[in-house]
């Protein structure tokens, strides 16, 4: 034995052997048993098809999936606001330190502070995410069954309340989006009649269409009445002479006839000269537009209404709710802290880094 080699078992002794006796020591004379409880959920959807998928709605107001619920139900289990939720119904300072005099690492400060609550909850709340099948399994550990039953429990009531807001604010921004629009579609439909309205009043016509369609019947009857003159004219033409007086006033019936055709014609162009207004076609394409606005308007009033009734149905129920497939369980024995484990662990590091000083003292000597 070198002077070397008394120096290495004393290192070992120093900074291997006496940090593992400690370690044993304070797990087993000073760590208190802690309980698990273990409660498991995940986030479901409601089934089904609804009347939004058959108007083809749905896919634009729900929102998100059920994966980023429970996504968002992991981070939650992580911040803050879950711990000032549970401390409110669990004074988790009155449970959490009242071993801190004798068992600090595993304990709450007496007068810890918010951060140092939330710093603490990721050693007492150990949780568990399977993104694949969308499952959250959270092990809440507490110095008697009972209160670490009672934290699960809260745990799985916090995270229901969070899903239920998270409904109610969707259905609100459904009902909200849907009321707007149809409030937009009322406005153009009022628009759009008004625009007609006007046009009708200003142009002193009650429906185009069917004015144009009686000027065109008087053209109509004019030249069947020509039809039946000529052939009048044609029966004088053959029995009678022609400076017979009736075939004078046939002739005269004839031109007469066929003049009031060509001012019913040029009247249905450019329209009567007593109306304020463009002639026949610039009216007739305005007034075509016009209808088109409002039939547009009446189309985007009824699916606006229907929009809406689908939003309230929707509203009526819970879209998405939180399914406990392990209802927070009861210990009846306390299966941490895991002494063995955590003994092995330190010894285990403790003699890692002690290796690894000795290794680079013996490459510095070797150097030289």
């Amino acid at each position: 034995m070198k002077p070397r080699h008394w120096g290495l078992l004393l290192s070992f002794l120093a900074l291997v052997l006496l940090p593992i006796l400690l370690s044993g020591w304070y797990l087993w004379m000073r760590a208190d048993d802690q309980y698990a409880s273990t409660v498991g959920f995940t986030v479901r959807k409601e089934g089904g098809s609804s009347a939004a998928d058959i108007f083809g709605i749905a896919s634009q107001i729900t929102g998100g999936s059920t994966q980023s619920d429970t996504d968002i139900l992991f981070e939650y289990l992580q911040n803050q606001n879950i711990v000032e939720a549970i401390d409110t119904e669990i004074d988790l300072v009155a449970h959490y330190a009242q071993n801190h005099a004798h068992n600090p690492l595993f304990s709450l400060p007496e007068d810890a502070n918010l951060e140092e609550k939330v710093a603490f909850w990721s050693k007492i709340a150990r949780i568990a995410y399977d993104r694949a099948a969308g499952l959250i399994e959270v092990q809440i550990l507490a110095f008697d069954a009972d209160t670490a039953q009672a934290i699960a429990q809260s745990v799985l009531r916090n995270c229901q309340e969070l899903i239920n807001k998270l409904n109610a604010t969707a259905r609100q921004d459904k009902i909200k989006y849907a009321q707007e629009d149809l409030t937009l579609a009322v406005e153009r439909l009022r628009k759009s009649r008004e625009d007609l309205i006007l046009f009708r009043t200003k142009n002193k016509i009650v429906d185009l269409e069917a004015d144009l369609q009686g000027r065109l019947g008087v053209v109509n009857t004019l030249q069947q009445q020509l039809a039946e003159a000529l052939v009048e004219a044609d029966l004088l033409a053959i029995n009678t002479s022609g400076s017979d007086p009736r075939v004078v006033q046939s002739t005269n019936l004839i031109n007469v006839i066929r003049a009031r055709i060509e001012a019913e014609k040029a009247n249905v162009i450019s329209g009567n000269t007593d109306v304020i207004g463009d002639d026949y076609p610039t009216l007739l394409a305005e007034y075509e537009g016009l209808v088109v606005n409002r039939e547009y308007a009446e189309q985007s009033y009824r699916a606006a209404l229907a929009a809406l009734d689908v939003a309230r149905a929707d509203a009526s129920r819970q879209s998405s709710y939180l399914a406990a497939h392990l209802e927070p369980t009861f210990p009846q024995s306390a299966q941490y802290p895991q002494r063995l484990t955590l003994l092995g662990l330190v010894a285990l590091f403790i003699t890692m880094g002690w290796t690894i000083l000795v290794l680079i003292y013996y490459s510095i000597r070797d150097s030289r």
